[in-house]
């Protein structure tokens, strides 16, 4: 139902939800990263508001999505880690749950998706059942990016073409389809790139020729027996991928500029979650692989190259809010946003409420948006269960001083950072005797708790034996 002081129909912002695949936070020119050559992305940042301090709350493609679409927790839905097709043919989002989509569609509004899905391969949990009475991509986590198989009304087949430019060519058409009526309804179009998820290459010559030699910086050189080389050679390829990216959100502002919607449309700019490069000494994101000359030995649970985390880097999503006439140009937002906010906030700026019986743990930062200073806590918590390269168990509770990883499914693995001092999370602290630390780590580790306790978590049984353990070991 509208609010009672929500505007005409007519009037309703159009919402452009613009989501990337394994776009790191750091890979922006906004950001202030030299090599990165973004200028179409960074208007969004420049001219709206640049949201520094914004989360994910599991940092890997479904789990993220799925807390994107209904603000939930993956462990409440039933989706922990990405979705494997072969493994999990049966899993993806129940479409019982409503999501901010489908809200809107509800309320009037015209709603699309282009791009990827990974909630679910069948039927059931089809797009066009779960809000988006459009849609042309691919349901599945991955394809190609170049010559993709995806579905368009309905049929799947070969498109011929670089994946990101089919992908926004299918969105413009999106943009321009006034039939039946639909000039006079605003519209939701999410559109879901694969890039710069790996493979990064093929991309068009104009996107690779700036880095095709180039010698970037690395972020832990020093790291010990870093493969420089291959990040190097990554790096390359992934910035080139970035920008194919985009060139395509330049074409897709064209597209609305031509169109009469820029105006009246709000743009978000945003990933399901962030990216390491050599970071650390991994690269990939929270379920990272070591980079490194002399791999690091496997244990019971977690094999030789991997390491599962949950790294600012990985967890970190790069995110814009771009309206015009509503937000400040150069709006810098630090307060600490996670992707369960998006629904509340997104339904709110549409002037549409909350539906009725429906759970949900985001918080509306619209206020923050437009300006104003409400209380807000800058605290967050994160999950991840991994089940496919590793088997862990890890709950996160992070403030802007301090964050708190623990692995209840494998011991030694806890990690506690004092970011204020260590924002690179390089100095694990979680075995001092400092008094002062440990007082910390006990006042985060009773904040995990409390989260897993409110979520119902599955892994709490686990949790809670592992923990009486600790405090009965001699």
């Amino acid at each position: 139902m509208l609010c009672g002081c929500s505007p005409g129909l007519a009037s309703r912002p159009n919402i452009v939800f613009i989501f990337t695949d394994d776009q790191a936070p750091w890979a922006l020119g906004a950001s202030g990263y030299p090599h990165a050559l973004t200028p179409n992305i960074d208007r969004l940042f420049n001219e709206g508001a640049y949201l520094e301090n914004a989360f994910t709350t599991t940092p890997v493609c479904s789990p993220s999505r799925a807390s994107l679409m209904a603000s939930r927790y993956g462990s409440e839905l039933g989706i922990t880690e990405w979705i494997h097709p072969r493994r999990e043919p049966e899993l993806g989002l129940d479409p019982a749950v409503v999501t901010w989509p489908e809200v809107l569609q509800r309320n009037g509004y015209r709603t699309g998706l282009v791009g990827k899905w990974h909630l679910g391969v069948p039927d059931r949990y089809h797009p066009t059942r779960t809000g988006f009475e459009y849609f042309m991509g691919f349901r599945t986590g991955g394809t190609t990016p170049s010559n993709p198989v995806l579905e368009k009304d309905g049929k799947t087949r070969e498109f011929e073409g670089l994946t990101p430019d089919i992908l926004t060519d299918h969105a413009i058409e999106f943009l321009g389809d006034t039939t039946n009526g639909n000039e006079q309804k605003s519209f939701l179009l999410a559109l879901h790139f694969r890039a710069p998820h790996a493979r990064w290459l093929p991309v068009s010559d104009e996107d690779w020729a700036p880095f095709e030699s180039l010698d970037p910086t690395l972020p832990h050189p020093d790291y010990p027996n870093l493969d420089i080389e291959r990040v190097k050679r990554m790096t390359r390829e992934y910035l080139a991928s970035v920008k194919s990216v985009d060139r395509n959100v330049g074409r897709l502002l064209t597209a609305l500029e031509k169109r009469g919607h820029a105006d009246n449309t709000v743009i978000v700019f945003t990933s399901d979650h962030g990216y390491n490069m050599g970071h650390n000494g991994i690269w990939h994101k929270g379920n990272g692989h070591w980079v490194l000359t002399e791999p690091l030995a496997a244990t019971d649970n977690i094999p030789e190259g991997q390491r599962p985390n949950m790294y600012d880097h990985s967890i970190r999503i790069p995110t814009a809010v771009h309206w015009p006439g509503t937000i400040q140009p150069g709006t810098r937002i630090a307060q600490t946003i996670s992707n369960l906010d998006w629904y509340p906030t997104l339904l709110a700026l549409a002037g549409v409420d909350l539906p009725a019986g429906e759970l949900i743990r985001g918080r509306n930062f619209l206020p923050i948006l437009l300006g104003e200073s409400p209380a807000w806590d800058n605290d967050f918590y994160a999950e991840y269960s991994t089940h496919h390269q590793s088997r862990t168990h890890m709950r996160m509770y992070r403030t802007p001083e301090w964050k708190l990883i623990r692995d209840f499914l494998n011991d030694g693995r806890d990690e506690l950072y004092h970011l204020a001092e260590d924002p690179g999370e390089t100095s694990n602290l979680i075995e001092s005797e400092d008094p002062d630390v440990k007082a910390v780590s006990a006042r985060l580790d009773a904040k995990i708790l409390q989260y897993m306790r409110e979520t119902n978590d599955p892994v709490l049984q686990q949790a809670s034996a592992r923990i009486t353990d600790e405090t009965t070991r001699p």
